[in-house]
């Protein structure tokens, strides 16, 4: 597999909301068609031109996963389900420790078991918590940190 992770551009926008799009919808189990819809469109309509985009491609250079970075903090970390467990989470991971550092911050969903449990095996810990989400709606949200 010759992947390699490259930097957003504009022209892979549609390939990034699908690929959120298949994501939550796979893990994000909890939340409702209208929740996923009201997300849906504050990606559509920016969200994200305001974070730092990375992306991984395949070997045909479409889009596998992507992680959006706002500093040392992870917003967003994104894979096309048909690509889980082929390590592309962990790449992404591994890029943003070689841009900012180890000091890599978080935040989860609290129903996402799956995302948890992903960020805690690279050393990921919980600092906090908050029962609403950054939208203010109320999905709880873990705060995890990176402790080396």
């Amino acid at each position: 597999m010759l992947n390699k992770i490259v930097p957003y551009e504009e022209n892979y926008h549609d390939n990034l909301i699908d690929i959120w799009y298949k994501a939550v919808c796979r893990t994000h189990t909890f939340l409702t068609n209208e929740d996923i819809e009201f997300y849906h469109q504050m990606l559509q309509n920016g969200a994200l031109n305001e974070v730092e985009i990375w992306l991984e491609l395949n070997e045909n250079e479409e889009p596998t996963g992507f992680i959006g970075l706002d500093g040392t903090k992870i917003e967003m970390l994104f894979v096309d389900p048909k690509y889980h467990g082929r390590g592309i989470g962990s790449r992404l991971i591994k890029h943003a420790e070689k841009l900012k550092g180890s000091n890599l911050q978080v935040d989860v969903n609290e129903q996402n078991d799956g995302a948890y449990t992903f960020y805690k095996r690279f050393g990921f810990v919980q600092i906090g918590r908050s029962e609403l989400d950054s939208s203010g709606r109320p999905f709880p949200l873990l705060h995890l940190v990176i402790k080396s």
